[in-house]
């Protein structure tokens, strides 16, 4: 499962690396915007290799350039900021004019019906005549960023308006294990100049939302087993073309540590999310102003003493990858933690 997240996906390939070393081949890809590109490239038999030489060489102006008739002439009637004309050409050259039934492996494609707001997967029984150069074109049209993709008389844009991670889905079609990859985590702070103008405004929106979208969809998550994987790429815009070796490692050192924690072996993990730590969770008393965010966010954990300042009653946690998201929330940085086994 591979989420959605710009330039930051390139670290998928990174994830397709780890897993071949291990002899782990998905049964099933199902990808998102960039996720549904990089699905497309291994699902229709591209090396790793060469898609790494591509992702090392991949330039702004290979994607991005601006439709300045369009925006010119039409104003705010324009479809889109950008042509669709170099994405399609990259996508493409990627994977050619093959159907969903012309595929080696198996891949679903996340799409919105732009008119309707339902969600398609290209790739389901029915869909499978399909060119998968379209339907990949369609999943990465950002609304505003892209146009949207015409296919048989219908707009499709983006499937992460609706599902960044469709883990829903996976549940739907097998017991498991489901591996899912998340690049648009967003818990790092952006510089003034990574939010001026309209693209770099929207974009950033668009960060905050799908990582929200993602939380509340895995929070008390008790379906097959998932295990996240969650690269550290968040300090890095969604479209940044300056840190595409970065990308593609950070990818590949989060699966292969995710995998190494759980033992290598993934048929007798157990039903829920992976992996799980212990933490104790601390409050910095003196920094406490008693906004009482944390006691909203998280009751089980968090109290208000007499004093009006947050208090921990249960200590010791048991997270998740996608817990504790009231330690980035705290207004004055006051919550911490720490591994339980650690020296106090």
């Amino acid at each position: 499962m591979l989420s959605g997240g710009g330039l930051k996906g390139l670290a998928h390939i990174g994830v397709f690396r780890a897993l071949e070393e291990r002899g782990l081949v998905p049964s099933l890809v199902v990808g998102s915007s960039i996720g549904s590109l990089i699905g497309a490239a291994w699902a229709a038999g591209v090396p790793l290799r060469q898609m790494e030489e591509r992702a090392r060489g991949v330039r702004r102006r290979d994607i991005f350039q601006v439709a300045h008739a369009d925006v010119a002439l039409r104003r705010l009637m324009a479809p889109a900021l950008y042509r669709r004309e170099p994405l399609e050409v990259l996508v493409r050259s990627l994977v050619g004019d093959i159907t969903f039934r012309d595929l080696p492996r198996r891949l679903l494609v996340n799409t919105a019906d732009l008119h309707s707001g339902i969600q398609v997967m290209w790739g389901l029984p029915g869909l499978l005549d399909a060119k998968v150069a379209d339907a990949v074109v369609a999943s990465c049209a950002l609304p505003g960023i892209f146009p949207p993709r015409i296919i048989a008389g219908r707009a499709y844009v983006d499937g992460a308006v609706v599902e960044n991670l469709p883990v829903r889905l996976a549940a739907s079609l097998g017991t498991g294990p489901i591996l899912a990859v998340n690049v648009a985590a967003t818990s790092i702070v952006r510089s003034s100049d990574e939010t001026v103008g309209f693209a770099a405004t929207y974009i950033r929106g668009l960060e905050i939302v799908m990582q929200t979208q993602i939380e509340g969809q895995l929070r008390d998550w008790q379906g097959p087993p998932l295990i996240l994987v969650q690269p550290r790429v968040e300090h890095i815009s969604m479209f940044a073309f300056d840190r595409n070796e970065e990308l593609l490692e950070a990818g590949y050192r989060a699966t292969a540590q995710t995998l190494e924690g759980m033992g290598g072996a993934l048929d007798a993990v157990p039903r829920g999310m992976h992996p799980t730590r212990q933490l104790r969770v601390l409050v910095d008393d003196e920094r406490c102003v008693g906004c009482g965010a944390c006691v909203v966010q998280a009751p089980t954990v968090f109290r208000l003493d007499a004093r009006g300042k947050a208090e921990v009653h249960s200590p010791v946690q048991t997270w998740s990858p996608i817990d504790g998201a009231y330690v980035l929330n705290c207004p004055t940085h006051a919550i911490s933690v720490r591994p339980e086994n650690s020296a106090a």
